[in-house]
């Protein structure tokens, strides 16, 4: 698989809200970045994954304008904006912002995510 693949799978885990489907394609040492928070660890990845699919119900997130910084043998970088929509308290919400994801190959050779960098516009 490439980091290409790998990002449309990331994007397509995180549409089912359950975080198992998105945590077998990050690095065991993933760190993310959110406007509001750095999240480092699984559990700490996952505990913020879980509060914005609760806060944004049948959240839809999709990325557009795709570019690809690096594509390496080891590793990959990419920036896109990212678009998500939902219900926030009753009342269908969307928004949008920018990202970087960061890819590397792990000690079994498969790609996965590493960094995550998301802020609003």
């Amino acid at each position: 698989m490439s980091p290409i693949n790998l990002l449309k799978q990331y994007i397509d885990a995180t549409n089912t809200h359950n975080f198992e489907n998105v945590e077998r394609l990050l690095h065991p040492k993933a760190v993310y970045w959110f406007t509001d928070k750095t999240c480092t660890g699984m559990e700490e990845i996952k505990k913020y994954f879980e509060i914005a699919w609760d806060t944004i119900k049948e959240e839809k997130y999709s990325a557009a304008d795709v570019e690809w910084l690096v594509v390496e043998n080891d590793s990959a970088t990419c920036i896109y904006n990212y678009h998500y929509e939902g219900y926030f308290k009753g009342k269908f919400i969307k928004g949008s912002g920018r990202a970087t994801n960061v890819f590397v190959k792990d000690s079994e050779q498969n790609w996965k995510i590493i960094h995550e960098h998301l802020s609003s516009i």
